[in-house]
C-alpha cells in the first residue's frame, strides 16, 4: 500500500537519481532529505516500494533505481499538484527570440525545436503544420500570359498555395472568372480530405463546356493539396544523449540516434495520437519501438485559428527532469500558437 510516507521516500530517490544517475541507498536519501525518519526506516520503505514494483535493484549495486511505474506515479502526481504555473517573464522571454528569429512557419517550428532543446538539454522534436484539418477559403484563376494560368489556394488558416500551369491556347479571363466562381462554389469550406473525395465523385461534370481545362487544373489542385498536407518532422539536439551516462554505451546511443533519424519513424511517433489529446506523456516500456524504451517522450501541441496543427516535444532517459520539461513545453504551447495567430493575421 503506498501511503504518504512510502511517496515522499519515492519522490525522495527520484528526485535524487534525476540528478545523480547512481543507485540510491536508504542513507543517502537520509543525508539529502529530511524526511524525520532514520535510516532504518528508509530503509525498510525502499524494500517495500521494490517489492510493489517501484524500484528496481541493479546487480552491481546495493542501491535501487526507480521504476517506469514510479516515473508514472511520479509524473501524474506533479500534473494533479498543479505546481505548473506559467512564468510569464520566461515566456515573453521565449516568445521574443522567436518572434525575432523567425519570419515564416516553417522556420518558426524548427527555431522552436532548437530553442526547446537549448533550454531542457534533451532532444527537441517538432512536426509542422498538419492542415488535414483546415478548409478551403479561396481558389482563384489568373492568366499570367497567353499559355499560363496561376492557380491560387487559400486556406481558413492562412496557409496559399500558389501554383503556375500551362494551357495549349489563351483562355479569356471571363472564362477564368466563371470556372473560379464555380470551383468556389463545389469546394469552399471543405477540408482537404473532403475536397479530394468531392472530386472522385466528379463534382465537374456539369461544366462540360470547360471540361478541358478544368480536367488540367484537377491534378494542380490535387498537387497544391498533397503539399500542403506534407509532413516535416525537425529534431534538434540530438546529440545531446550522449551527455548522459546511460548512454555512454556507444551502440545503445547509435541505436537512438538512429531511430531519430529516421523521418518516418518520428513522424508515426508524433502522429500516432490524435493531435487534439494535447499533453502526452510516453514512460519508458510504454513506447512500442524498442530504440526508445529506456527513454520518456514529452509532446504538446499548437494551434492556429482555434484548430491544433502541430506538435512539438522532448524525448530523453527515463530519468529526465519531468517538471522542467513540461513547464517549458506549456510555454512553448502557449507562445507558438499566439505567434502563428500573429503570423497568420489572426490577432
Amino acid at each position: 500500500m503506498m501511503d504518504d510516507r512510502k511517496i515522499k521516500v519515492l519522490h525522495a530517490i527520484i528526485n535524487s537519481y534525476i540528478l545523480s544517475a547512481e543507485p540510491i541507498g536508504s542513507r543517502t536519501i537520509s543525508k539529502q532529505y529530511d524526511l524525520g525518519v532514520s535510516s532504518a526506516t528508509i530503509r525498510n520503505e525502499m524494500s517495500d516500494l521494490e517489492d510493489l514494483g517501484y524500484l528496481n535493484k541493479p546487480h552491481t549495486s546495493a542501491g535501487r533505481v526507480p521504476s517506469d511505474k514510479a516515473y508514472r506515479l511520479y509524473v501524474n502526481q506533479i500534473l494533479q499538484a498543479e505546481k505548473l504555473k506559467m512564468d510569464m517573464k520566461k515566456k515573453d522571454e521565449i516568445k521574443k527570440v522567436l518572434t525575432k528569429e523567425s519570419k515564416e512557419m516553417d522556420q518558426l517550428i524548427q527555431n522552436s525545436a532548437k530553442i526547446l532543446s537549448a533550454i531542457t538539454s534533451y532532444t527537441a522534436l517538432a512536426i509542422s503544420p498538419q492542415m488535414k484539418q483546415a478548409k478551403l477559403k479561396h481558389i482563384q484563376l489568373i492568366s499570367i500570359d497567353e499559355v499560363e494560368i496561376l492557380v491560387v489556394l487559400v486556406s481558413d488558416s492562412g496557409i496559399v498555395k500558389n501554383t503556375i500551369f500551362r494551357v495549349e491556347q489563351k483562355i479569356p479571363e471571363d472564362q477564368l472568372i466563371i470556372i473560379s466562381n464555380f470551383l468556389n462554389n463545389k469546394l469552399k469550406g471543405l477540408t482537404i480530405q473532403e475536397i479530394g473525395k468531392a472530386m472522385d465523385n466528379g463534382i465537374f461534370k456539369e461544366m462540360y463546356d470547360f471540361k478541358e481545362i478544368i480536367d488540367n487544373i484537377i491534378p494542380i489542385i490535387n498537387k497544391s493539396l498533397d503539399e500542403a498536407d506534407n509532413v516535416e518532422v525537425y529534431a534538434d539536439g540530438v546529440t545531446k544523449i550522449f551527455n548522459f551516462p546511460e548512454y555512454k554505451d556507444l551502440d545503445r546511443a547509435k541505436s537512438f540516434i538512429s531511430f531519430i533519424e529516421d523521418k518516418e519513424l518520428l513522424i508515426e511517433l508524433l502522429l500516432s495520437d490524435n493531435l487534439d489529446n494535447g499533453l502526452e506523456i510516453t514512460i519508458g516500456n510504454e513506447n512500442i519501438y524498442e530504440p526508445i524504451k529506456d527513454c520518456s517522450l514529452i509532446t504538446t501541441t499548437y494551434r492556429l485559428a482555434d484548430m491544433t496543427i502541430g506538435k512539438i516535444g522532448v524525448i530523453g532517459p527515463t530519468r529526465m527532469d519531468y517538471f522542467k520539461v513540461i513547464n517549458a513545453l506549456k510555454l512553448f504551447s502557449v507562445n507558438l500558437t499566439e505567434i502563428l495567430d500573429m503570423l497568420m493575421g489572426k490577432s
